[in-house]
């Protein structure tokens, strides 16, 4: 929710991106914290105004992230992040410029959410503005390159009803996604810049 990275090194906007699944306690809340991680070790001509995550379900709001999530994190040296859940809401859509589904299921309802909100200022005669993109996280390839498809890239998996090993698998993808999706950026930040 603060401001992220050296803006005075970037070669353009700052980017704000807000990763969503389903309770926002496992999986959007270690893409988060890992891609936080990612952007502070990682010299980058991308800055980034806010990273942020949310969960499509009122499940856990104001819930800490689980303590699998957290003994993932601090495991892999990640000792610094603190959260609170809430529920993803139509301003994230123009609050944000990249929203980051963790499966097809968080896909299909925020999908379903930014086009209520599109519906709802068209029928007000409202210009829409800026809507965020939205997207699997898997979407991003090691390359920088992105599926043609917005749901075309790998799934990470939910791994709530499951022991340790599965949060240690989430890791190792949104790990695997941060790094694509930030070579993904300074990609685009070089030819707009």
């Amino acid at each position: 929710m603060s401001s992220i990275s050296d803006p005075s090194a970037s070669c353009g906007k700052p980017v704000s991106v807000l990763f969503v699944c389903l309770g926002n306690i496992c999986r959007s809340t270690m893409a988060e914290a890992v891609f936080r991680h990612h952007v502070d070790v990682t010299p980058s001509s991308v800055s980034f105004s806010n990273i942020d995550s949310a969960g499509t379900g009122a499940y856990h709001i104001r819930s800490p992230p689980d303590s699998r999530t957290m003994s993932t994190l601090r495991r892999k040296g990640i000792t610094n992040y603190t959260h609170s859940a809430r529920k993803i809401h139509k301003a994230d859509f123009t609050s944000f410029d990249y929203i980051l589904a963790m499966d097809d299921d968080n896909l299909e309802d925020i999908l379903s959410l930014r086009d209520s909100l599109q519906r709802t200022t068209k029928s007000k005669g409202e210009q829409s503005g800026k809507i965020a993109e939205v997207r699997l996280f898997g979407d991003f390839q090691d390359d920088g390159t992105l599926c043609k498809d917005a749901s075309g890239g790998p799934l990470v998996p939910d791994p709530y009803y499951g022991g340790e090993d599965g949060f240690g698998e989430v890791f190792n993808l949104v790990t695997k996604f941060s790094k694509g999706f930030l070579k993904y950026l300074e990609k685009q930040s070089d030819t707009q810049g």
